[in-house]
């Protein structure tokens, strides 16, 4: 195969994305990578490139990087979006992207291990649309693993959800079988071996014995459950609230395969109850309170203020900056649960300063379109940080 001649710009350095852009250093191609949290500028990355592909946890890291990306976007590169994020928001990316630079979305079935040995499957969507590399593309994709074409633009984000909303839901109705067995007294490796002779013996033998290193965390999973989730999808709606069980009990980072040893662990969690959400993707609490809790159907999303990493203000003085911040988190909590803006029942916002409202405003209408939910906006002396102008919670009922 002919090494692309073109400069690559992979976004992206998780777990997934470290082995995928070594993999395309070893084939030859010309790789810029670029990881987020690190200060770099992401324009700064896709100058000149003629490539970019995302590997980005999921539909709000993608929309914001992508968006940051924009100045540093040459006429006539193309896009490559590889993550799990649903043909939804790839038709948003093709929105938020200049008609000058192509898309393609190519998630991929498999986990680290085939990442490393380039043996995944690639389910690629839009590769023979306007202004995209389309010979260019199946090359670099091809050393990926094997290339499914799946059809026009976001066939391929809806082929990997549709795969995985019969993957992932399979997975936990397994662990719940070990769970029934070891209650009744069936040791886990003889139902595993019975289930060995059935078409779930592949999947029986991955649950065996939790894996050590992650290779899909479960955190990942509830998340592609929640992009999934349509109103016939009984199946997967429940799996998703067991996985979501799992996460807020500390296990967001481990491998899927834990869910089995979790729900061995005791009897299940009762249906309903408050579970506590704290997010990667947003900067830590204090520890006195979590980002979100949902009770039932039900999301209350905690005070979001404009605070970074390491608890600094961001844009001290600047109301649309730290607006930006503040609903840029908020679209990362809802993202987490499947949910987006139009899905808020309510929005309250507290400002220190009510003549800077029309900012506030302005960034806000971006947000939350069409017919605006229930709302109260008080001014207050001050924010519990000096430098702070706003802080906005949520109150959100879940799709």
């Amino acid at each position: 195969m002919t090494t692309y001649q073109g400069r690559i710009a992979f976004l992206g350095q998780g777990r997934m994305g470290v082995p995928m852009a070594r993999r395309l250093e070893e084939a030859g191609h010309r790789v810029t990578v670029w990881r987020r949290g690190t200060g770099a500028p992401v324009a700064g990355a896709v100058a000149g490139a003629d490539l970019v592909i995302t590997m980005l946890r999921d539909p709000a890291a993608v929309r914001e990087v992508l968006a940051a990306a924009l100045p540093g976007l040459r006429a006539g590169a193309t896009v490559v979006e590889m993550s799990t994020i649903g043909p939804e928001a790839v038709r948003e990316v093709r929105a938020l992207l200049p008609g000058s630079v192509g898309l393609v979305d190519a998630p991929v079935l498999g986990s680290v291990g085939p990442a490393a040995e380039g043996t995944l499957t690639v389910l690629a969507g839009g590769l023979t649309g306007p202004g995209v590399d389309t010979q260019g593309c199946r090359a670099v994709l091809a050393t990926f693993g094997t290339v499914r074409e799946a059809g026009p633009l976001g066939a391929g984000a809806a082929l990997k959800l549709a795969v995985m909303s019969a993957l992932v839901p399979a997975q936990v109705l397994l662990a719940e079988t070990f769970a029934y067995g070891e209650a009744h007294g069936v040791p886990r490796a003889a139902l595993a071996d019975a289930l060995g002779d059935t078409p779930l013996g592949g999947l029986a033998e991955r649950l065996r014995a939790p894996a050590g290193p992650t290779r899909y965390a479960l955190g990942l999973a509830a998340k592609d459950l929640s992009l999934a989730a349509w109103d016939g999808a009984s199946l997967a709606t429940a799996a998703r609230r067991r996985l979501q069980e799992a996460e807020a009990a500390g296990l967001g980072d481990r491998d899927l395969t834990a869910i089995a040893a979790h729900l061995s662990a005791g009897p299940p969690v009762r249906r309903g109850r408050a579970v506590p959400l704290n997010l990667p993707t947003v900067p830590a609490t204090n520890g006195m309170y979590s980002h979100a809790v949902r009770a039932g159907d039900t999301l209350y999303v905690s005070g979001q203020a404009a605070l970074d990493e390491r608890g600094a203000v961001v844009g001290e003085g600047d109301m649309t900056a730290q607006a930006e911040h503040v609903f840029r988190c908020l679209a990362r909590i809802l993202a987490d649960q499947g949910a987006g803006f139009e899905d808020v029942t309510f929005v309250r916002t507290y400002l220190t300063d009510m003549d800077l409202r029309a900012e506030y405003g302005a960034v806000r209408r971006a947000y939350i379109t069409g017919t605006p939910p229930a709302s109260t906006t008080v001014e207050v002396p001050r924010l519990f940080m000096p430098g702070l102008l706003l802080e906005v919670d949520l109150v959100v009922a879940l799709p």
